[in-house]
């Protein structure tokens, strides 16, 4: 088997230079394709890697950038920029939109088999997407069980998967049964994994900077959330050797 190669890909969003970060599988054929969303911090090493990963796997993966090249590590700086993001989901449209229009020009796209994954504020980018719409075969979050304006979620055309901590304080069991509530209401495929005692971004290897309260890893939660999404996309995304992760 061949190696994967990477790149960085820079394009405009947001009114800023985002710079996503693109890996290819081996090969020349056209593959199917993973929109990859990072959470409020940015892309950063771990996002790349989940890429990475994907591409071995057979996938074309493109991490997208939320802050124009910047890792926003500081626990203030963070919520000050990604609230307001979270509470215009015409922002978030035109974040996923951009970084999905590049991913549908790289020549190794199958355009017909797109997948949309993010974890905290890319996942809310990547429902933001369905809802607006766009032509996915299936959508996965994790940590991002935001709801929209009603009727919103009729729109979504894919199955939708999410995964979130029992203990996570930032999506309490009341916004879980919002996001349920309105995927059931849409006639949405949707299904939900909650994971036991796990806190928010528990799919998240440490960092070695300050984060919000209420944030934790969970290794063994972390590989299965993995293992789920490896396995919502080789149902949907028809991968036959997209197995293990």
């Amino acid at each position: 088997m061949g190696t994967i190669a990477t790149c960085a890909v820079a394009y405009p969003a947001d009114g800023l230079t985002m710079i996503g970060h693109l890996a290819l599988p081996a090969g020349v054929d056209r593959r199917p394709a993973v929109l990859l969303g990072p959470e409020g911090m940015g892309l950063g090493d771990v996002e790349c890697r989940r890429a990475e990963a994907l591409a071995e796997l057979g996938y074309v993966a493109l991490a997208f950038d939320l802050h124009g090249g910047r890792y926003v590590g500081d626990p203030e700086e963070m919520p000050a920029r990604c609230l307001p993001l979270l509470a215009d989901p015409d922002r978030m449209r035109g974040i996923g939109r951009a970084a999905l229009d590049v991913l549908r020009g790289e020549p190794r796209t199958d355009p017909d088999r797109i997948a949309a994954v993010g974890y905290g504020t890319g996942g809310a980018v990547a429902l933001e997407l369905g809802r607006d719409g766009a032509a996915l075969r299936a959508i996965g979050t994790v940590d991002a069980l935001t709801t929209d304006r009603p009727g919103g979620a009729a729109r979504i055309r894919c199955p939708v998967w999410a995964g979130v901590g029992s203990q996570d304080p930032i999506m309490a069991p009341a916004q879980r049964d919002a996001f349920t509530a309105e995927m059931q209401a849409a006639g949405v495929d949707w299904r939900l994994t909650v994971y036991g005692g796990a806190l928010h971004a528990f799919h998240h290897p440490p960092v070695d900077h300050a984060t919000v309260p209420g944030v934790g890893y969970h290794p063994r939660h972390a590989q299965r959330a993995r293992r789920d999404v490896v396995d919502l996309l080789a149902e949907c995304l028809s991968v036959p050797e997209a197995q293990g992760a």
